[in-house]
């Protein structure tokens, strides 16, 4: 059975671009639901041989049928937001240091490029999901979003993923309603780069 992680940060801590209330009924209760059903799910599967969510996520094929379906949205649900949270921070500790500069510099043309791509990904994603920065098993960096809860390491196992953002209406509605653009404008802001590089190593 999996458990709820430990929010890094209080539920204000990246006021004013992610509200607090929106902060605390993301953690609370969107993110417990897929935790309670993805555990659910599994009671019914207990012999499956991967105790790991990265594991499990990696190779669905494992998983019976009959409750494919949930374990994949609700397991995928539970691991992107344990990810999530850990891919912001504070606003005044959200700096990029010269290593990830040149990376975005090499990758993507310029770090201003990079952002323009990445959230131009997250405003053409029709309905929910998520928009994601991977390093792919090859070494390649790519942007790239998903649909719902799916996460990219269920279509290439390796891919590591690096920054990911929510655009489910739930992780913005209550600040920006139907303002997608200027939720992932605000974003930037409380991005924890200090993450990233260390998950690009």
């Amino acid at each position: 059975m999996f458990s709820l992680p430990t929010l890094p940060y209080s539920f204000d801590a990246l006021e004013p671009y992610i509200d607090a209330q929106t902060m605390e009924i993301h953690y609370t209760k969107h993110h417990q639901a897929y935790l309670d059903k993805l555990n659910l799910a599994l009671k019914q599967v207990p012999d499956l041989k991967n105790d790991s969510i990265e594991g499990l996520l990696s190779d669905l094929s494992q998983v019976p049928e009959d409750v494919r379906t949930t374990v994949r949205n609700n397991g995928g649900g539970y691991y992107n937001h344990m990810l999530f949270w850990n891919m912001m921070t504070a606003p005044e500790q959200s700096k990029m240091s010269k290593e990830l500069v040149d990376l975005f510099n090499v990758s993507f043309g310029s770090v201003d490029e990079f952002k323009k791509k990445f959230a131009a990904e997250a405003t053409a994603r029709f309905g929910s999901g998520w928009v994601w920065l991977v390093k792919d098993p090859g070494d390649r960096y790519a942007i790239l979003s998903t649909p719902n809860q799916d996460s990219p390491i269920m279509d290439t196992p390796g891919t590591r993923l690096l920054l990911g953002l929510d655009v489910w209406e739930h992780a913005y509605y209550l600040k920006y309603q139907n303002r997608r653009p200027d939720y992932v404008d605000s974003w930037w802001n409380v991005v924890n780069w200090e993450e990233v590089e260390r998950r690009a190593e």
